[in-house]
Parts: C-alpha cells; structure tokens; sequence
C-alpha cells in the first residue's frame, strides 16, 4: 500500500509540475503580448470544453478539459480578408475556405480603437519576443530546475573509499566465473585491500581524488606499486601489482565508444578490481549554464532524429524488440517514470526527490526545443513567418519595391492541420508504446 501510495505521489508531483510549466510557458506569451498592447482576449490552460473561467480587464483566464496543453488568444493574428473581411468569396477551395474562416475568426473580437491592437501589425521583432516568450519561459525553469538539483542536491561523485573489491579477474564482456575459488585473484585481491578501506597514496603520490588515482592505476600495470590506505582507524601500507586487461573507451560523456560493426571499442590498461563509493557533491553555479547546454544538446539530437526514432518505438511498441532507453516519451511515459522512481523506498528520500527535479528540469528542455521547431503550429512556426516577414520587406526595401506589407500566415493553415495531425499520431503513438511496453530506466 505505501509503494501505491508512493507512486500515486510521484506521478502528481509530475504532473502539477507540468501543468505549472505549461501555465509559465503561456504566460511566457501573454506578459510581452500585453506589454506590446495588444489585446489578449484568453489565457487558457487545456483544450476543449471551459471548466473554470473569470474574466478580469480585457481577458479571460480559465481552465479547459483536456490538459494537453494551452493557449493564448490575440486579436488580430492573421491579416484581415480582402474587402470587409466577413464574406466569404463563393468559388473558393477548401484550403483558401479555411484561411478565410481563420482570418474571420481572428477578427471576431475586433472593436473600436483596437485597430492598433492586432497581432500581424506588430513589428517583426515584436512578433519574435511574443512567440519565443513560451519557449523562453521553459528554458528558464530548466535553467533553475537544474541549478537546484546541481548547488542543492549535488550529483554523485566518487570518493576514494573502496566499496568493492573484486574477488576474480573477469575479461571485458564475459560472464564472472561460479567458482570463486580456482579463479585467478584480482590485484586488489592478492594485496589483500577491502570495502571500507580509504586510499590515501599509489606510488607515493598522495590520492585526492578517484579520477587521478584511476589514471595511475592503468599507468601502473605490471609493476609492483606501494598503495596506502586508512582502516580501522590506522594506516596501512600494501604492496599491489596492476595487470593488463581490455576496457571499453569512453567518450567525454562516459558513453562506450562503438566502431562501424556496433562493437565497443576496448584498450588495454592497467586494472586492480576494486570500485568506489559515492556521495553527493553540491556544485558551483558556473556548472549550471553547461549542463543546460549538454542537455538541450542532447534533446536536439532526439528532435533530429525524431522520424527515425519513432520508426523504432513503432516497431518495439508492436513487436518483441526492446525499447530505446534515450529514445522520446510521452507525458504518461514521464508519469510512469516518476512513480516509479518515488516507489523506490530503498533509495534515499532526497536522491529521489532530486530525480523529480531533474526529470521537470529535463521535460521543460524538452519542451523548449520542441517549440522552437520551425513549423506551425508551434512557436518555431510564428517565429519563421515573422522573419520571412522581415525578409521580404528587406527585399522589397532594396529593389525599391512598395512594402508587401505583413506576411498571411493564415495561408500556411493546411501546412499547420498536417502537422497537428502528426503530431497527434506521434502523441497517440508514443502513449501506446508507454502503456504496452514502457522504457525501463533502471535497467
């Protein structure tokens, strides 16, 4: 019952904390929307049906039925139809209905002294600030999500207490033996090292930290090195003798680096058998920005990618073929995986607290460079009309052409329902495969 319990938690924790996000991200438009007087005529949080509104000023703020997103309604975002804007030319296809129903809509709300007040006469810039308002507001919670989780909680960092020590020598990719008792010892083993112990010197040279000591370790190999270590209170000083063994080359972010036939690429180095503890470190700010920028690197590279990525969560979510651990999820996914995580009672409160932290961090990235996507109807879209706005404006400048004024966005509509199409596939797609075969994060 408390592990239900405990999920159940998890899984609200995420999802206010989303449900906040998204509020912030609305906000994010609605702060330089006003600030530029335009009129706002609704800040909505979810789609469909209205289940709470107030009207305060000139807007009216609510909450919808389905909390799949939110809204904000401006006057005026497309330019007005030919003539008076309300009739609708009689030999039309169904692409130019629905840009003159959109530019109509947009209008509705139009008044007396708000002819100053629309959208599309704004300055480009102006348009650019409004529209990179949300996706700026889910940059900056992950900006301080992250801050919180690196100078709060800390990140785990490996002292130089041994927690294990190995008792066989193991070759790279093979199974440990059954029998510990013929195997051949480990260097640690031999020199008679134990958990607990706490290295303070290799070769003579003080240890201060697990990352230069491992790095003499594999300098080391062959040779036999004085290692001196604290237990029980006392010092101790052992003779150890590292040995030659394959380990998999790692890149600067610790991932094992594969060769064109997908194999893990190997060297040989000195080894002794022995693995540290950890304990969580704070950090400085200045490792705030950087791991933000790693982050959103990594999340582009997912958004590249996107097509290929969902081939292969189709498949898995349709076949026996496991699930890509990096690959993208939905919010039941992030759902799942928060519950999970504060179902884990045998991991310390706090670790599982900053996990929360890190994954709300990690989903507004996310959502910040999904919007900046260059296609409507997400901000990346706007942000793209508004700076073909600008350029040929700029042209018409140069070739002394008269000013084509401010770019119909509404034209681009039947671009904008394909992609809301697919990504309502891609959302339905992506919940199925979270339901039926959900990524295991925790190996």
């Amino acid at each position: 019952m408390v592990t239900v319990l405990l999920f159940i938690l998890g899984v609200i924790f995420v999802a206010v904390g989303v449900a906040v996000s998204i509020a912030l991200h609305e906000v994010g438009h609605l702060v330089p929307a006003k600030l530029f007087k335009v009129r706002v005529t609704k800040y909505m949080i979810g789609f469909g049906p209205t289940l709470w509104s107030k009207k305060k000023g000139e807007t009216e703020y609510g909450f919808k039925a389905i909390p799949a997103g939110g809204y904000v309604a401006m006057i005026g975002m497309y330019p007005p139809n030919p003539g008076d804007g309300s009739v609708r030319p009689s030999s039309t296809g169904m692409f130019q209905t629905l840009a003159t129903e959109a530019r109509s809509i947009a209008h509705e709300d139009v008044g007396p002294g708000d002819e100053n007040r629309m959208f599309y006469k704004l300055p480009v810039w102006k348009k650019i600030v409004i529209m990179l308002g949300g996706p700026f507001m889910n940059l900056l919670i992950g900006v301080v999500l992250t801050a919180v989780l690196l100078m709060g909680f800390g990140t785990p960092q490996a002292t130089t207490t041994l927690a294990d020590v190995n008792a066989c020598q193991v070759a790279y990719g093979k199974p440990a033996p059954t029998d510990l008792s013929t195997c051949d010892k480990t260097p640690a083993a031999a020199a008679g090292l134990k958990p607990g112990d706490v290295i303070t010197s290799f070769d003579g040279r003080t240890v201060t930290g697990w990352s230069d000591m491992t790095s003499w370790i594999r300098a080391s190999a062959g040779r036999d090195v004085p290692i001196t270590v604290l237990r029980d209170g006392g010092e101790l000083t052992l003779t150890i003798t590292p040995v030659l063994t394959a380990r998999p080359v790692t890149d600067a972010s610790g991932a094992v680096v594969l060769d064109d036939k997908g194999q893990a690429v190997t060297q040989q180095v000195g080894f002794i058998g022995v693995g540290p503890t950890s304990e969580m470190v704070a950090q400085p700010p200045s490792a705030v920005l950087p791991s933000v920028g790693d982050s959103m690197v990594k999340i582009s590279g997912v958004v590249l990618n996107l097509p290929q990525r969902l081939v292969g969560v189709a498949k898995a979510a349709f076949s026996s073929e496991p699930r890509d651990p990096n690959g993208p999820i939905s919010m039941v996914g992030v759902g799942r995986v928060a519950g999970e995580v504060a179902a884990m009672e045998q991991v310390p409160l706090s670790a599982r607290i900053a996990t929360l932290v890190g994954l709300l961090a990690g989903v507004n990235l996310a959502l910040c460079v999904f919007n900046l996507i260059p296609l409507l109807p997400l901000d990346g879209g706007h942000v793209a009309g508004a700076l073909y706005e600008a350029a040929r404006r700029r042209v018409a400048k140069l070739f002394g052409r008269r000013d084509p004024g401010a770019f119909d966005i509404a034209k681009l509509l039947p671009l904008t329902y394909v992609v809301a199409s697919l990504l309502l596939v891609m959302g339905a797609l992506l919940m199925y495969a979270d339901i039926v075969k959900p990524i295991n994060i925790f190996g």
